[in-house]
């Protein structure tokens, strides 16, 4: 059974930083591609950074230049530092990785339950 747990989503004013972390915990074999992805109050959900297993990274175009995704490989983590944040920013933001549990079940996605991000203008 494979966990992803976020933490240190809250309320910021306009301009200001957050930092998001997701840890990864459970019995599995590989983490491949490890996400952020947000959704905002009637909206689809979307995504905003992906790194992969070899540190390659890719943002949507909302957030670059301001948003950093990185990963800890030894610690199965990955953190997203926000920076300059600004009111549409404001969303639940979901932790996502590509897990391998198992050769039968092979690569499957995993989810986080979700932390609030709310930024005031």
């Amino acid at each position: 059974q494979v966990q992803l747990v976020e933490s240190g989503g809250g309320l910021v004013q306009a301009g200001g930083s957050l930092r998001l972390s997701c840890a990864l915990s459970g019995s599995f074999s590989t983490i491949n591609a490890m996400a952020w992805y947000r959704q905002a109050p009637g909206k689809q959900r979307e995504l905003v950074a992906v790194i992969t297993s070899r540190g390659n990274t890719n943002y949507a175009d909302s957030v670059k230049g301001r948003f950093t995704i990185s990963r800890d490989g030894a610690k199965n983590t990955v953190s997203l530092q926000m920076d300059s944040l600004k009111p549409e920013d404001t969303a639940v933001y979901y932790c996502n990785a590509d897990v391998v549990t198992s050769i039968i079940t092979g690569l499957k996605p995993y989810w986080g339950q979700g932390t609030q991000v709310t930024v005031s203008s």
